[in-house]
């Protein structure tokens, strides 16, 4: 049977760009390599994959792809902020390909064709693979600035996963509520175990170490990988993940307050009463026109298709302000009187917080998409009320929100959390290999000085968190329990 579902988390600041793809592959290698450079890269065939292309690239890391068919610019467009130095020089091998899918939404590469994936495998390679999957209704290169980049350069492979579908249509996808999103997380375990045998191929041996790593829906997929298939990862860092419950919060139970707001039939005191946060109302106008109300329609849309089927319909439109548009009938939305039929389906993807190796957590207190205290405060209660908290920490960025590309706007009140998330990557790194604890639980304060693009430090003279003690203590003790379904 054909995988047909898949997700991402809207992002609609990208719409004048995120639905147009790249220029058709070309037929040849970017770059003329030596013998050694490419070798073994005929071995790597990727497990399942319906269509599979290799290059030998001088330069994995966008510094070396930007305009070329290899990565897409346009798709990472706003996730960071101007002025973020990013490694170069990386020599690689990259593979891109399709698993089978019956659906069409991904035009990369002219293939349109979802299930795509990308399989970036450096020539200097340090014995890890980090995996992820794209972030709002993007695609598989979305991450390739934030991510990839950094990681290449420490020596990882990497990977990354269109979901399986992409777009603002994505609810199309599938036959019954919660299909698409279901997606997700089956084309991310999938990519997850074929890479890291490709990885085998090119260099003799499985990793080490695999990382699951992600942003906003990436996050999710960081969460729900951890908690139901801990076997095929060390560890993960979650940036701003989503998340859903089947009794809430979701982002069904906060967003219909934002669009009501938007149509203005909601206060900012009933804004506040579902989470967002005090501070972050400057935020807010930009909101209202990118995020609101083409978010709360299609998750709506994926999971409760019946409350009213002709908005969105089929389709959310064709012009940006048609996409943008909010669903009037979503201001009076209320998730916790619709039949149990709807909860069924958000229970089908419903986190737990069972995770079940290391997680760091960060999440922005001006998160004006995603309240952190409906979220990752929410999330953070869940793995702990699972047993789960020594294996987890929790950052709070101050001056943090959902995308850093704000940054550039208000460089006078919010931070990036890019440069907190590498400095996460390597707290992970650290835990999982060395044993180094991270440091506890905490809000990292927003640097009156210093290099805000480039720098951050978690650390603080702080005592750890009550109740959580060593991950490496926990999975010993946790070593007989079976694996969280």
């Amino acid at each position: 049977m054909r995988l047909s579902r898949g997700v991402p988390f809207v992002a609609a600041m990208l719409l004048a760009g995120a639905f147009s793809g790249p220029s058709p592959v070309a037929a040849t290698a970017a770059a003329a390599v030596d013998e050694q450079h490419c070798a073994r890269q005929e071995r790597v065939r990727v497990p399942g994959a319906a269509y599979q292309q290799g290059a030998c690239l001088a330069d994995l890391t966008t510094a070396g792809l930007a305009g070329t068919p290899y990565t897409d610019m346009a798709d990472q467009a706003g996730l960071t902020a101007r002025g973020t130095r990013t490694p170069a020089g990386v020599p690689g091998v990259q593979i891109d390909g399709y698993f089978p899918d019956s659906s069409h939404f991904n035009t990369t590469h002219g293939w349109r064709h979802d299930a795509q994936f990308v399989i970036r495998l450096p020539d200097r390679w340090n014995g890890g693979l980090v995996v992820t999957g794209a972030p709002g209704t993007r695609r598989q290169y979305a991450t390739d600035t934030a991510i990839s980049d950094q990681v290449l350069a420490l020596g990882y492979a990497y990977a990354a996963t269109d979901k399986g579908n992409n777009g603002a249509d994505f609810y199309r996808d599938g036959k019954r509520p919660g299909d698409a999103v279901a997606e997700w997380n089956t084309r991310t375990t999938q990519l997850t175990r074929v890479a890291r045998t490709a990885v085998a191929q090119r260099y003799g041996h499985p990793p080490r170490r695999t990382y699951m790593t992600g942003i906003s829906n990436g996050g999710y997929l960081t969460r729900w990988q951890l908690e139901n298939h801990p076997e095929l990862y060390d560890g993960g860092v979650d940036w701003e993940g989503a998340l859903w419950t089947a009794n809430g919060p979701n982002l069904l139970t906060s967003l219909p307050t934002a669009v009501a707001r938007m149509l203005g039939s909601a206060r900012d005191e009933d804004l506040y009463a579902v989470g967002f946060a005090r501070g972050s109302e400057f935020l807010w106008p930009y909101h209202e026109h990118a995020y609101w109300g083409v978010t709360q329609k299609i998750y709506r849309a994926e999971f409760d298709p019946a409350f009213d089927p002709g908005c969105p319909g089929k389709s959310t439109g064709t012009t940006p302000e048609q996409i943008l548009a909010p669903c009037a009938s979503d201001a009076s939305y209320a998730y916790a009187s619709r039949p149990t039929s709807v909860h069924r389906a958000v229970a089908r993807v419903a986190l737990t917080g069972r995770i079940g190796r290391p997680l760091i957590t960060l999440h922005g207190d001006l998160d004006a998409l995603l309240p952190k205290t409906a979220d990752s405060d929410v999330y953070a209660r869940m793995v702990d009320a699972s047993g789960r908290g020594p294996l987890h920490r929790y950052f709070t960025i101050a001056g943090g929100t959902h995308v850093d590309g704000l940054y550039d706007t208000y460089p006078d009140r919010l931070r990036p959390i890019l440069p907190c998330y590498r400095s996460a990557f390597d707290a992970l790194a650290s835990w999982v290999e060395r044993g180094t604890r991270p440091p506890a639980d905490r809000t990292v304060g927003r640097p009156a000085s210093g290099d805000v693009l480039n720098s951050c430090s978690l650390s603080a003279p702080v005592a750890r968190a009550a109740g959580r003690g060593s991950a490496t203590e926990f999975l010993a003790r946790d070593a007989a329990q079976p694996a969280p379904l």
